[in-house]
């Protein structure tokens, strides 16, 4: 089975307020998990669930290889 996170662990390793993480989970916006002692989220789903939101940025210069 995999580890699950808490929300103090998901603030630090994506680097959200905690609160944030709570509006998410409060509004569906992000997948998780409610637990009798508290929400915890998947990190192979949270991995997926940021790849979509993934946004490739523009290049204005050529790159010389």
């Amino acid at each position: 089975m995999e580890k699950l996170l808490t929300v103090e662990q998901l603030s630090g390793l994506i680097q959200i307020k905690r609160s944030t993480i709570y509006e998410w989970t409060h509004s569906g916006f992000i997948p998780h998990y409610k637990l009798p002692k508290g929400v915890r989220f998947k990190e192979n789903e949270i991995d997926q669930w940021l790849r979509k939101r993934q946004k490739k940025g523009r290049c204005s210069f050529k790159v010389a290889l």
